[in-house]
C-alpha cells in the first residue's frame, strides 16, 4: 500500500509536469527514480504483465489525478503566482541532480570527449526548444471545436509525437503541444470534460489524442530502453544534457507564456522558499529508498 501511495505521488508529479510549458514529465520521472523502471514496465509490458500493472498502475492514476484535477489550479497559479510556480518545479528538477551524477560517477565513459560532445547537445536542443518561439516566429493555433477527419489524423500524430516528446528526459510535451498550437484546445477539452459538457466531442478528441499519446509512449520507450541497453553511459550523459538545460527552459517558458509578468519582492521571497521545497523534495522522492 506504501509503495502504492509513493508511485501515486510520484505519477501526480509528473502529470503536473506534463500540464506546464517548459517541465518535463521525462525529467521528473528522473528526478523521482522512476524512469528507467517506467520504461521497463511499458517496453516489456506483456513479459511480467501482473508485476508491470502494479508498478504503472498507481503512476498512471496520479498522472490522471493531476491532469483532470490540477489544470485550472496551474492556470490559476501561473497567472497570480509565476514566480514561485515555476521556481518551485526548478527545485524540483535541481534535486533529483545528485542521483543523476551518480549514474555516471567513476565510469570509463566520464574521461572522453564524446560523452561530453553529447552532453552539450542534448543541453542545446532545449534550449533551441525554449527559444523556438523566437527563433522561429511560430503562432499555430489548431482547431477542435469543428473537427475533420483530416483534423482527427492530425491530432493522433500531434498525440503521437506529444508522448515522445513527454517521455524524453529535459523535452517539455506540453511546450511542444504549445508550439504545434494544440496546448490550449486540448486543455480547453480537458477543462470542458471536468464540467460533463459536450461529451460526445470531448469524448472522440481526447480518445483519438490518447491512442497517439499511448502509441507514442510505447514507440519511445522500446528506443530509449536500446539506448541505455547499448551506451548507458552516454545515454545518461544525454540526459544530464536535458536536465541540466531544463532549469533554464523553465523560466523562459514562463516568460514566454505569462503577460505581463512582474518580479516583485515579495513573489522573488516566496520563490526562494519553495525553490528550496522543491530542491528538498526533489531529492527525497528521488531517493531509491523511496523508488519501490
Amino acid at each position: 500500500m506504501k509503495k502504492a501511495l509513493i508511485l501515486t505521488i510520484k505519477g501526480f508529479i509528473m502529470g503536473l509536469a506534463n500540464i506546464i510549458p517548459g517541465v518535463s514529465g521525462g525529467t521528473l520521472a528522473l528526478t523521482l527514480g522512476i524512469y528507467e523502471n517506467f520504461i521497463q514496465a511499458i517496453s516489456h509490458f506483456f513479459s511480467k504483465v501482473k508485476e508491470n500493472i502494479k508498478f504503472l498502475l498507481p503512476i498512471g492514476i496520479g498522472i490522471l489525478l493531476a491532469i483532470v484535477s490540477m489544470s485550472r489550479v496551474i492556470d490559476y497559479s501561473y497567472a497570480h503566482f509565476p514566480i514561485p510556480t515555476t521556481m518551485f518545479f526548478m527545485g524540483l528538477v535541481i534535486g533529483g541532480i545528485p542521483l543523476l551524477l551518480k549514474k555516471v560517477k567513476g565510469k570509463d565513459e566520464v574521461k572522453k570527449v564524446s560523452s561530453y560532445v553529447i552532453f552539450l547537445i542534448t543541453f542545446a536542443l532545449v534550449l533551441v526548444l525554449a527559444f523556438s518561439e523566437q527563433l522561429f516566429d511560430i503562432s499555430l493555433k489548431a482547431n477542435l471545436s469543428n473537427i475533420t477527419v483530416t483534423g482527427y489524423i492530425a491530432l493522433f500524430l500531434v498525440g503521437v509525437v506529444a508522448a515522445a516528446t513527454m517521455v524524453i528526459p529535459g523535452v517539455s510535451g506540453s511546450l511542444v503541444l504549445m508550439l504545434l498550437g494544440y496546448y490550449y484546445p486540448i486543455l480547453k477539452v480537458i477543462k470542458e470534460l471536468t464540467k460533463f459538457k459536450d461529451l460526445s466531442h470531448n469524448l472522440g478528441v481526447a480518445f483519438i489524442f490518447g491512442i497517439g499519446v499511448l502509441i507514442g509512449i510505447v514507440a519511445i520507450s522500446k528506443l530509449i530502453e536500446f539506448l541505455f541497453k547499448k551506451f548507458e553511459t552516454k545515454t545518461y550523459f544525454g540526459v544530464l544534457g536535458f536536465i541540466f538545460a531544463s532549469v533554464l527552459a523553465i523560466p523562459i517558458a514562463t516568460i514566454n507564456s505569462v503577460d505581463n509578468l512582474v518580479f516583485s519582492l515579495i513573489q522573488i521571497l516566496i520563490g526562494i522558499v519553495v525553490l528550496a521545497v522543491g530542491v528538498i523534495s526533489g531529492y527525497k522522492l528521488g531517493d531509491t529508498k523511496w523508488v519501490l
